[in-house]
């Protein structure tokens, strides 16, 4: 979907279980499999530094830092400041993390990735702002996760995460269409990082599958399913 609005209303009058796949403001479904990609690679999440680069108001940066807050992870939001989550949403997730001893942590110094265990990244342009391409780039062109940022991690073991698709090579009609408009072959991530020994990206991929029927076995598991039959 689109609006958050209308998952909401949904959920208010559907009387079953609505899952939000994807909203502009969140999605929780692919945090989940970011997470069980995460506790597979380390062997757990709590006091894991999870730095999200690029643009964290919509709904990747919103859910990984509600996740990682909930989960006592460290959450960096490493984005120029026009581009940091809501600032009431913060707050709330602030007081979260008074319990959690998860932390949050928003910046635009990119040395503030040292240490990093996970790299995260997704498009520049969200939904819906299919025109401001030129902008975002302008915006983001020095918070690429390429080799150089891997390396200010001074993390041997860091690993790189991507919810997909990624506009790392040509390969894409979006790709081809920001070549010919900018001359700019990769975006948010370079093809040297996304096919690098670092990326778990389609290990992520895969746990949406098992995540996801994670979720429906929950929520389904307590359905009156005579609520079908009329």
């Amino acid at each position: 979907g689109f609006g958050q609005a209308v998952v909401e209303e949904l959920a208010k009058y559907a009387g079953v279980p609505v899952w939000n796949g994807l909203t502009d403001e969140f999605h929780p479904t692919q945090i989940l499999a970011d997470f069980l990609t995460i506790k597979e690679h380390f062997g757990r999440l709590a006091g894991i530094k999870l730095v999200y680069m690029g643009d964290a108001r919509y709904n990747m940066g919103n859910s990984l830092m509600i996740g990682c807050v909930k989960m006592g992870m460290k959450f960096v939001s490493l984005a120029p400041k026009e581009l940091w989550p809501n600032e009431e949403l913060v707050k709330e997730m602030e007081e979260v993390a008074k319990v959690t001893k998860g932390s949050i942590h928003l910046t635009e110094d990119i040395n503030d990735v040292e240490d990093a265990d996970v790299i995260y990244t997704d498009v520049w342009v969200s939904m819906g702002e299919e025109d401001q391409y030129e902008q975002r780039i302008n915006l983001l062109k020095d918070y690429q996760v390429n080799m150089d940022m891997i390396k200010k991690t001074k993390n041997e073991n860091v690993i790189f995460l991507h919810c997909l698709p990624a506009f790392h090579d040509l390969e894409t009609e979006v790709g081809k269409e920001i070549y010919e408009k900018y001359n700019l072959d990769e975006l948010e991530v370079t093809d040297e990082v996304f096919r690098s020994k670092y990326s778990k990206v389609f290990d992520e991929a895969e746990n949406r599958m098992h995540t996801i029927k994670a979720i429906m076995v929950a929520t389904l598991a307590d359905v009156d399913i005579s609520v079908n039959h009329k």
